[in-house]
């Protein structure tokens, strides 16, 4: 346990800890933070930082930014008056505070999160347990009479279906409360107002307590029994939703929610029509004492309802009339403790955990499906057919890191084929540069304005949960562009293989020769990711040029380690050339790669 002022870096478990309370990092901000805190107190290069890192890949260095902007934000920490992370300008980064090493004894905290199979029911919820602390006592506060709303947030699949579920069974609300259930279906917000409303009342009106909900629904809201009515074989035509009044539902719910809990569930809120959104802000604003809960999920950012679902719940919040339980990534013990629940073992094979915590990125649904996908393609099999069979590795799990499994693939298609045919292509422009991509990249892959795509992007980003803004690029020229995050790897896997080849080498092509075209007199700087933008496209005459420039360039600064990098690299794509050109260039190359091997040794000899 690496300590600095209240926080404790759990490196086995691969999760933050402030004061005895867990933070969930996922696994690339955890392991820029890691290597900081392992190397405190002097200058980290952004190369360093990135071979370290991204091995043999590369990364753009605007992907560093996005994690210091998200680590400062996890930290308290001010860039203007850093305590732990210092940016040194145009040099790299240094970690500022003290760090000390912490026993078991001195942190008790540190194993307070891991559990067994042993210990995990079948339906329990994994990583999940201070959201359900925190639900419990919201419950608990309605016996006073004060009505809460709760908004459960998170991007798709992050869990929050599961964890309503798991309030619902494990704490056995249903004798305590009565319960209705309402589910918001994308495309009927705007052809059928109160859909997940009226689902829920035709739920109350069938449970335990349904008697007493009608009476009271009849004397006092009986429009809104109109759909009971014409299930029991009534003839006539129910009310419409027009003739539906809001305040008498409202008044009905209140007196249901006297004597014993009401817990109103809205599912995928962001789907919802306008007129549920506001019976919900009306039923949350309502002075009169209920015990009354209602528990809603949404995404933080989606297509439909987006401006209506935002500010309704941005305003109960800053009037602290709404709870938020923001949802974030497992961290790697709890994914650990799902794997295990899932494959029903205790011991999980060496390293699983690890390497499905990184390409899922703690998301529960993706955990999931990169287990099952590892489990079709025979990574994992079962060793033995009794009783005592156990899940071992068959192949080594890196085989599969270029793919997505299909039914995340076909997931995340749906998200994407939602948007316009512009946005679309746009995403995928941005896939060719990396996870973080700039809007000139894309205005370049795609030739158009570049004002105009950075605006597109940014409404983009504000409308949909996978993508976010994450600052801004100064450029040689002196104009600035803005560059964007995708919230996983995956999203970013998808959008580049749905590219045909010859539209990915045009865009790739495109992109580089705006880079050489920006960096005009100084291209040894970004020649590295002018080579990869060509090697992707398949020019590989191109490709060989700039890694040479590259490598000089390393050379230059006496990163004679990073020379032979990209030398060596050099001379792998030699063999995509045919007679002699590849000779003659393979040996140019080999000469080249000597002299930077001397250099090196001499370099360490010194």
């Amino acid at each position: 346990m690496k300590r600095f002022e209240s926080f404790g870096l759990d490196t086995s478990n691969e999760c933050l800890w402030r004061d005895g309370v867990q933070i969930a990092l996922p696994p690339k901000p955890f392991a820029v933070l890691r290597y900081m805190v392992e190397n405190p107190a002097r200058l980290i290069s952004h190369d360093e930082l990135l071979d370290a890192l991204w091995p043999e890949t590369y990364v753009q260095p605007q992907v560093l930014r996005t994690y210091m902007l998200d680590l400062r934000k996890i930290l308290g920490d001010d860039a203007s008056q850093p305590r732990f992370i210092q940016t040194l300008p145009k040099r790299g980064y240094c970690f500022v505070a003290a760090v000390t090493e912490s026993t078991a004894t001195e942190y008790t905290r540190d194993n307070a999160h891991r559990i067994t199979l042993s210990q995990l029911p079948d339906s329990a919820i994994v990583g999940r347990e201070q959201e359900l602390s925190r639900l419990i006592s919201l419950m608990d506060s309605l016996t006073s009479g004060q009505r809460r709303v709760v908004f459960v947030t998170g991007e798709a699949g992050i869990g929050k279906t599961a964890l309503v579920d798991a309030f619902c069974r494990q704490h056995n609300i249903s004798s305590q409360a009565s319960i209705a259930r309402g589910q918001c279906i994308e495309g009927f917000g705007g052809k059928e107002q109160y859909y997940p409303v009226m689902e829920a009342l035709s739920q109350l009106c069938a449970s335990p307590d349904g008697d007493r909900a009608c009476r009271v629904l009849s004397r006092m809201a009986p429009a809104w029994l109109a759909v009971r009515e014409l299930d029991s074989g009534s003839s006539a035509t129910g009310p419409t939703a027009n003739e539906r009044m809001p305040g008498d539902l409202c008044a009905a719910l209140e007196e249901l929610a006297t004597e014993k809990p009401l817990m109103l569930i809205f599912e995928d809120l962001h789907w919802a029509d306008d007129s549920t959104l506001h019976l919900i802000s009306a039923l949350a604003r309502r002075r009169a004492s209920a015990k009354l809960m209602m528990l809603v999920t949404c995404r933080p950012q989606d297509l439909a309802a987006e401006f209506s679902l935002k500010s309704i719940k941005q305003d109960l919040l800053m009037r602290r009339l709404c709870d938020e339980l923001a949802l974030t990534s497992l961290p790697k013990a709890a994914v650990g403790a799902l794997l295990s629940r899932e494959l029903k073992q205790d011991e999980l094979p060496q390293s699983l955990a690890s390497f499905v915590h990184r390409h899922s990125e703690g998301n529960p649904l993706f955990v999931i499906a990169i287990m099952e996908h590892l489990i079709s393609q025979k990574f994992l099999v079962r060793d033995g057919s009794d009783i005592s069979a156990r899940w071992v590795q068959h192949a080594p799990y890196q085989e599969m890191e270029a793919g997505v499994p299909d039914g995340l693939a076909k997931m995340i298609e749906l998200e994407i084929e939602r948007l316009s045919h512009d946005e679309q292509r746009m995403l995928e422009a941005g896939s060719l540069i990396s996870v973080a991509f700039p809007a000139w990249a894309v205005a370049a892959a795609l030739g158009t304005d570049p004002a105009e795509t950075e605006e597109s992007c940014d409404g983009l980003a504000r409308r949909i949960y996978f993508l976010r803004r994450a600052g801004q690029d100064e450029l040689p020229d002196g104009t600035c562009s803005a560059f964007y995050v995708f919230a996983h790897g995956l999203y970013r896997e998808v959008l580049y293989q749905r590219q045909s080849a010859s539209r990915r080498a045009q865009r790739h092509i495109r992109i580089a020769q705006k880079l050489r075209e920006l960096f005009a007199g100084s291209e040894a700087s970004v020649a590295r990711e002018v080579a990869m933008h060509y090697e992707s496209a398949g020019n590989w005459h191109n490709a060989l040029n700039a890694l040479r420039d590259a490598a000089s360039h390393a050379q230059q600064r006496q990163a004679y380690a990073e020379a032979v990098q990209l030398l060596e690299h050099s001379l792998r794509i030699t063999e995509n050339l045919v007679g002699a050109e590849r000779a003659a260039a393979a040996i140019e190359i080999r000469s080249e790669l000597t002299a930077a091997h001397e250099a090196a040794s001499q370099s360490e000899g010194i």
